[in-house]
């Protein structure tokens, strides 16, 4: 009676014990795992702070920016306001015009309407400006989508391994009953088990902050559109 309690009271009877009993092999790969869920919640919430700042200094220059009706006016509103993409892509708006001669702009006339070609210029210039603010939006992202696929293969190397780990121990015991095979197995898909719990909230993630930067890249897009309506809308464009 006693070869039996004591063979129960090897078997881990929590996640804790199962990991500690675990082989080397898995032991790594669990290790690595955790090391890899800590960066992928660090990114989300590095991400989720930086959105918060950027949409809140974005909404309260574009509410008064709705407000107002000429250049002048939107040039003391970015001075006056938080930084934001949109105080920059408007900032560069102005540079672009500050640095361009308009067509027939002798004497200074800063009226003189700028002509097809600098208008496309101008628009390369405001496009370009705005993919910089989405790619330094963007950066770290990619990282939750590589985390969020790698994890599952991981994982399922290191259940690979403690599987045959756990039938080359039971070859060399010679035991084959299920009470022999069970622990080794347990300890084999423990690693599947933690990959997912790394992988899902990471893709998760990824979705998430991929889908705002896709609606916060259509959105500075149509507001250089609007920046170049105001120019056009005071004739100088």
């Amino acid at each position: 009676m006693m070869i039996p309690l004591q063979a129960n009271s090897a078997i881990p009877s929590t996640p804790i014990e199962l990991i500690k009993s675990a082989s080397y092999v898995t032991q790594g790969v669990l290790a690595l795992l955790a090391a890899l869920s800590l960066i992928s919640w660090g990114i989300m919430l590095a991400k989720w702070l930086e959105f918060r700042r950027m949409y809140n200094a974005s909404h309260a220059f574009l509410t008064e920016f709705e407000k107002i009706s000429r250049l002048e006016q939107a040039v003391a509103l970015a001075k006056r306001m938080k930084p934001s993409p949109y105080t920059r892509v408007l900032q560069r708006a102005i540079s672009f015009l500050q640095d361009t001669r308009p067509l027939g702009a002798d004497g200074g006339d800063v009226r003189a309407q700028l002509n097809s070609s600098q208008v496309e210029a101008l628009r390369l210039v405001l496009d370009a400006e705005s993919n910089s603010e989405r790619d330094q939006l963007g950066r770290s992202i990619p990282g939750l989508a590589i985390i969020g696929s790698a994890s599952p293969l991981m994982g399922l190397l290191g259940t690979v391994l403690g599987v045959i780990s756990a039938f080359l121990g039971i070859a060399k015991s010679g035991a084959g009953n299920l009470g022999a095979v069970a622990p080794g197995v347990a300890e084999a898909l423990t690693a599947t088990a933690v990959a997912l719990a790394v992988a899902i909230p990471a893709v998760f993630g990824y979705n998430i902050f991929a889908t705002k930067l896709n609606r916060f890249d259509g959105e500075l897009d149509g507001f250089g559109s609007e920046v170049i309506a105001l120019m056009a809308r005071e004739g100088r464009i």
